[in-house]
């Protein structure tokens, strides 16, 4: 049997989620890690078609143990810069059970704090390369980490600790080490997705459906949608917002709306957005339409950048169209890891975020502190004013007896500690009724002055402003995050009523000549709405996780990654209707399960791009199997009608024509936007800087750096020559200008990222603006300005992953105004990829130049190759050899290093079995 089948087997053991998995990686010696075809005949290419939904989820199995493998063996051969934490304590904990659950509470210290999912290396040294494990004075041991408590962690163990234990004691043990390897999370989520045996299988078989040739479910359902009832309803009450999509939008939007009204089928959309052609702002509209017909719709993305981008437009779009204060963001949700998120610096996303949301009801639930404890308090008041005032002077006067007793009595420590007990009593007596803290906020009366009373208007007025104020955040807290299928519009109008009568009622005390029977009827007024607010009536619990509940099962709109839509996997969560992948080209198909299994779905809509970048793989042998393609890339295979956007708003005409012709057969418009004169921006004089052109380097030189990564020392002089001029131009003009860079390489991105330094720390705030990045992270991004640097320069043609066209694609679709690309056009050319045809449609377009044309560039090329000649080893060599220093420590430093560092990691002297 082998390690697959075996896994398989052990799935349904244990109560640890995606146990199978964590048994699998448990059961990893070291060689095996280490072992980078351990899988290689194990692992078989996914089919574009299944006849079963066992024999779909069933597929992506091995791919999945195999990139886990992968990305523990990365992680392996990058021990020294792993996080690592101190372990204090680690004792069985209460589960610590049979031979497979063995549980331990541990207690850490350390700037590493290990995270739910993390794979740790239990070790008593720290590792600084993966032969160190083995010399550990005890077996090492590998740990799974369970949950997080208030005061320690549950790990699960691959094996006993010994019987000495691990508790520390100072001078009885040896240190003990939790290194980290790498987090499981997402991998055990759809492992868990792979292997569900009671989950909502509607849209699997529906895609299952799906087969070559076929359009199924690319268009409207006309029996459940009219769209000219719905066209009519959108553009009539959001005029603006419609007018502002043109045709290929709308249609998007108009399906989009039409599935949620579907009930008798279920089916899967698609909409292709190629870059530029405002799939965001479709997307976001659709979603605004789906929020206000009601539709409950889960939007995922594989990330949680794209998750937030895609959140943010919807929520403005929301803002802008409510009609009372915040009311109708309780219907919108976000949820996921804050602090990965960063969500504290999105402003509008914070008041949608559902742990921030569970924080602020928690408070307004409170039967102490909050909405009732308020409502009743402001009543009391306005219905016996003068009832309050005789309580606080009762009080005040108490208070004041209590204070003069202890003046004159005896200075003892008893006498002292029976005056704070007293003191503490009454001080508590006032919190209660809310009256202490109010006199110490607004009163001007000094604690020593024992006969300072406020007079019968201070005390109403001040009191008016204390309750009234925390009335008044909780009303708006209540308003703003509960979902409005728990407050109505009524109550919401009751309360921002009552908060402007109490303004009136409070100014009404500073008014000179105002009648008593004015006030008298404000109070009445006021009073008559507050006791109607006591038939909306808030949760009786504000535990943390009723209110989650609360406000997932009631959420119109809910947003989050694919991964962490895990979390609405839970035992009576109220049905989801339509679901929505942004980004879907870039999301694994196996990680896509996850959400398309939610309970009560009956739609998916996909949106992506196919021809962009697809998901990130780290095993060569997973990347053969096709575990990086998509769902949305696997249907559009199989001739699934897709529905595109075909106008695009971002690039200048000299930019897209390239692309629009390589890419997308011509199908793609340009915008009105990017046709008119005044898109055409010249940010440095000459040809060579127009808004399209191939600058080519004829005498650089690619070489290795020592992480394996290429560089091209001449690209980067020429590309920091660049924007030295783009910044003294813009210093002169004050012409606002964003510049990216981008390199396929991250040797280069670090070299020019080093380089251009002190033009990025410039830039933080300006108009000016530097960013130098990968591909990958300039997915989805847009500049004004674009500088690409290829690197490749040898004289086979060889260009490795830069022949890739979905690459391609992005690198050369990021720019608005000016697309600048640095490359040797004998390389390109020679490739005979995607690159020779750039080349020969810019000779024929006029828009190539060669580097040395420019006298700065080449001088800056010639500095460049100057100093790298003199500290390369190579060159050294190639000189006389009476200028050789026989001791040369460049020389000794270089490719042996290399070889003994892979021979170093890749012997193992003894196996160990986690």
């Amino acid at each position: 049997m082998d390690r697959l089948e075996e896994s398989n087997k052990l799935n349904n053991y244990g109560f640890a989620a995606g146990r199978g998995l964590i048994n699998v990686v448990f059961s990893w010696s070291l060689k095996d890690v280490l072992n980078a075809k351990l899988y290689e005949n194990q692992v078989t290419k996914i089919p574009e078609t299944f006849s079963t939904t066992m024999s779909y989820m069933k597929a992506f199995i091995p791919s999945l143990v195999e990139e886990t493998h992968a990305d523990l063996l990365s992680s392996m051969t990058n021990l020294s810069k792993a996080p690592t934490c101190e372990l204090l304590t680690v004792t069985a904990s209460e589960n610590h059970g049979p031979r497979k659950d063995l549980f331990y509470d541990v207690t850490c210290v350390g700037t590493y704090v290990p995270q739910v999912g993390d794979l740790i290396a239990l070790t008593d040294t720290k590792p600084k390369c993966v032969d160190h494990l083995n010399r550990s004075r005890n077996s090492y041991l590998i740990a799974y980490v369970h949950q997080i408590r208030v005061n320690n962690l549950s790990i699960l163990l691959s094996k006993h600790i010994d019987s000495r234990g691990y508790t520390h004691t100072v001078g009885k043990r040896e240190t003990m080490f939790a290194v980290y390897l790498m987090n499981m999370t997402t991998n055990i989520r759809v492992w868990k997705a792979l292997n569900s045996d009671d989950a909502n299988t509607n849209l699997i078989k529906t895609l299952l459906q799906v087969q070559p040739s076929s359009s199924q479910g690319g268009s409207s359902c006309t029996i459940c949608f009219s769209k000219e009832k719905c066209f009519d309803s959108l553009s009539t009450k959001w005029p603006e917002m419609w007018c502002d999509l043109n045709e290929s939008q709308k249609a998007a939007v108009l399906n989009s709306i039409s599935l949620s009204k579907c009930k008798h089928q279920n089916s899967i959309n698609l909409i292709w957005g190629p870059p530029g052609t405002g799939k965001t702002k479709t997307v976001s509209i659709s979603l605004f339409a789906l929020y206000k017909f009601k539709c409950r719709t889960l939007t995922c993305a594989p990330t949680n950048i794209a998750v937030l981008e895609v959140t943010d437009r919807l929520v403005r779009l929301v803002n802008q169209s409510l009609e009372y204060d915040k009311y109708g963001l309780g219907d919108i949700i976000l949820f996921g890891n804050g602090e990965r998120m960063k969500i504290r610096s999105y402003n509008d996303l914070f008041e949608v975020f559902l742990d921030r949301r569970i924080s602020i009801l928690t408070k307004c639930f409170s039967p102490l502190s909050g909405w009732n404890h308020w409502l009743e308090l402001m009543i009391s008041l306005l219905e016996n004013p003068e009832g309050q005032y005789s309580l606080y002077i009762k009080e005040k006067q108490k208070h004041d007896k209590q204070r003069k007793e202890s003046r004159n009595s005896n200075s003892s420590s008893d006498d002292e500690n029976n005056f704070l007990t007293l003191e503490k009593s009454v001080k508590e007596i006032h919190i209660k009724d809310d009256m202490h803290d109010e006199e110490s906020e607004n009163s001007s009366s000094t604690s020593d002055d024992d006969n300072d009373f406020l007079t019968f208007e201070e005390f109403v007025k001040n009191r008016l402003g204390f309750i009234g104020e925390h009335l008044k955040v909780c009303m708006v807290n209540l308003y703003t995050h509960l979902p409005t299928s728990c407050i109505s519009l009524e109550v919401v109008k009751d309360m921002i009523r009552v908060a402007g009568l109490l303004k009136s009622i409070k100014s009404i005390f500073s008014w000179a000549g105002v009648t008593n029977e004015q006030l008298k009827l404000l109070q009445e007024d006021c009073t008559r709405t507050l006791k109607s607010l006591r038939a909306f009536a808030v949760p009786s619990s504000n535990d943390a996780q009723t209110i989650r509940n609360l406000c997932l099962a009631k959420a119109c709109l809910i947003f989050c990654t694919a991964s962490s839509s895990a979390r609405l996997h839970t035992d009576g969560m109220v049905p989801l209707e339509l679901l929505v992948i942004d980004e879907a080209a870039q999301l694994k198909e196996c990680e896509s399960t996850i959400p398309l299994q939610l309970p009560g779905l009956r739609h998916a809509i996909l949106i992506g791009d196919e021809r962009q970048l697809p998901a990130v793989v780290k095993s060569q042998i997973s990347e053969k199997a096709e575990l990086g393609r998509s769902l949305f890339e696997r249907l559009v295979l199989l001739g699934h009608e897709k529905h595109l956007l075909n106008v695009q708003y971002r690039m200048h005409p000299s930019i897209s024509l390239f692309p629009k012709m390589e890419f997308y057969d011509n199908q793609i418009l340009d915008g009105p936007n990017v046709s008119e004169v005044s898109y055409n921006k010249c940010f440095l004089d000459g040809k060579m800087y127009g808004s399209y052109s191939f600058i080519n380097i004829a005498n650089g030189k690619e070489e290795f750096d020592r992480g394996r990564s290429l560089k091209n020392v001449a690209e980067v002089a020429v590309v920091y020559e660049i924007v030295s001029s783009l910044y003294k131009e813009f210093t002169r003009t004050k012409k606002k200008v964003s510049v990216g860079v981008i390199s396929p390489y991250a040797a280069q991105v670090n070299a020019i990222q080093e380089r251009v330094k002190e033009y990025s720390e410039v830039s933080a705030g300006s108009d000016f603006s530097v960013s130098v990045r990968s591909v990958d992270g300039f997915q989805g991004g847009e500049e004004d300005l674009i500088i690409i640097s290829t690197v490749r320069c040898n004289g086979k043609g060889s260009v490795g992953f830069l022949s890739n066209r979905q690459r391609a694609n992005v690198v050369l679709t990021r720019a608005r105004h000016c697309l600048w690309i640095l490359g040797n056009e004998s390389t390109l050319i020679n490739s005979n990829s995607i690159w020779k045809k750039l080349i020969l449609d810019a000779k024929k377009r006029e828009c190539f130049f060669n580097a040395d044309e420019d006298e700065k560039l080449a001088q800056a090329i010639a500095a460049a190759q100057s100093s790298c000649d003199e500290d390369d080893p190579i060159e050294l060599l190639a000189r006389p050899l009476a200028s050789l220093r026989l001791t040369d420590r460049t020389a000794e430093t270089s490719t042996p290093t290399y070889r003994n560092n892979f021979r170093r990691g890749g012997r193992s002297s003894r196996v160990i079995r986690w």
